[in-house]
């Protein structure tokens, strides 16, 4: 049995965001589920520091971190057309982000085997500049960043299954080759990136690779990519830490897409990640929440995605 760790902080439920597809029922809903849920004993509980400033200027600049800082002060009810935000919605930020980072502690410094963060807001949307997608500051990115600077990791791996391609960590690590980034995701889709023909630039062309599906794609399309066709790219990169961008909104009841998977089939492709981490990276694995709206939906594939990583 995996020594799972699971990471959130009241302070996530202050992002109010109402009226809002992205709102703070989607965390009480994993947190019931769990609540009354077989693998409970088996997953260790932990509450995450926030983020500092600097860490959160690992990926994005100084100036938008003080930005939305004083948007949110202000009581600003948006930064765009899609992210709402209030008052405690920077610092709900800052513990997303150090969520990532306390994970990376964690599992870095072998005190677990692997870590699910269940975090709003979500993160992988955000630009260096700019918010987008309902996300403020990009999680995944800062997590990715900091092991390299903290812990001292050369490369890592990021694989994103959310149904909306993670553009905000592409471009983080577009021409950096110490990076391996790779989306699964509906397209032509929002946010309209994603395509295959995009795999990097200078030093970091060959770094990212994509897979665009189809709408309605179905469990056998993202068992069969992530089986013969991602995992083998895990193992030519060699990665020393595997991160999922862990969003669930490809499920096949979720109201913003049209994929058609059951909440079963994250669990097989978090078991087919797992055991491809224990192989290439001492079993050293993250995945930190990005979308998923049906509630219902959300609970049964957290579940089984938490199953999945302590078996």
């Amino acid at each position: 049995m995996k020594r799972t760790g699971f990471i959130y902080h009241p302070l996530y439920q202050k992002h109010e965001t109402e009226p809002h597809p992205e709102n703070p029922g989607r965390l009480q809903a994993i947190l019931d589920r769990l609540e009354n849920s077989e693998n409970r004993p088996k997953i260790i509980e932990l509450e995450p520091r926030k983020a500092l400033p600097e860490e959160i200027a690992l990926v994005h600049d100084s100036g938008y971190i003080s930005y939305v800082d004083e948007k949110c002060k202000e009581g600003q009810s948006s930064l765009d057309m899609d992210t709402n935000i209030s008052l405690s919605s920077y610092e709900a930020a800052l513990l997303a982000s150090g969520a990532g980072i306390t994970a990376v502690d964690k599992v870095i410094d072998e005190e677990l085997d692997n870590v699910f963060c269940a975090v709003r807001p979500p993160g992988h949307h955000a630009e260096h500049e700019r918010s987008m997608g309902f996300c403020l500051f990009n999680n995944v990115a800062i997590a990715a960043r900091y092991a390299q600077e903290q812990k001292e990791l050369n490369r890592i791996a990021i694989f994103d299954w959310d149904v909306h391609h993670g553009n905000g960590t592409q471009n983080s690590f577009y021409s950096d080759s110490s990076i391996f980034y790779s989306s699964a995701h509906q397209f032509p889709f929002y946010p309209g990136t994603g395509d295959k023909g995009e795999t990097g630039t200078g030093d970091g062309l060959g770094s990212t690779l994509n897979f665009p599906l189809r709408a309605y794609s179905e469990d056998s399309d993202y068992i069969d990519l992530v089986e013969n066709k991602l995992i083998p790219e895990l193992f030519k990169f060699n990665p020393d830490l595997i991160i999922i961008s862990a969003g669930f909104d490809a499920h096949a009841e979720d109201p913003l897409a049209t994929m058609q998977l059951s909440s079963g089939c994250f669990g097989k492709m978090t078991e087919l990640l797992r055991k491809a981490a224990e192989e290439i990276c001492k079993g050293r694995l993250i995945s930190m929440l990005e979308g998923g709206y049906n509630h219902q939906a959300l609970a049964d594939s957290v579940h089984c995605h938490l199953e999945a990583l302590s078996t």
